[in-house]
């Protein structure tokens, strides 16, 4: 069993900074990649940010505003969101692809929810 525990949502003005942090445990032998979705009320869920083995990828809309980063001795991802829009509201999913076994299983968060609002 692998659980992803969020922390950090909460609400914030425009132009403010959240912090995220998800933090992986249970039996697993390795990571691969980690990352942020959003969903929105009434909107799909979207990618925000992942990094995998070094790697980042970002959302068009997030650049040079979140920054993914990764602590893996403790099996962490964080999403550090500066210069929070309106349109940055939305409750925020960590997940994870883990390896265990010779095989790779993804999981996600319970969500946590971010509201930037005045």
């Amino acid at each position: 069993q692998v659980q992803l525990v969020e922390s950090g949502g909460g609400l914030v003005q425009p132009g403010g900074s959240l912090r995220l942090s998800c933090a992986a445990s249970g039996s697993f032998a390795s990571i691969a990649t980690m990352g942020w979705h959003r969903q929105a009320a009434g909107k799909q869920r979207e990618l925000v940010a992942t990094t995998d083995r070094g790697r980042t990828n970002y959302a068009d809309s997030v650049k040079g505003r979140f920054t993914i980063s990764r602590d893996n001795a403790k099996n962490t991802v964080y999403l550090q969101m500066n210069s929070l829009k309106p349109g940055d509201t939305g409750v925020y999913y960590c997940y994870a692809t883990v390896v265990i076994g010779e095989l790779t299983y993804a999981y996600w968060g319970q969500g946590t929810q971010v509201t930037v609002s005045s």
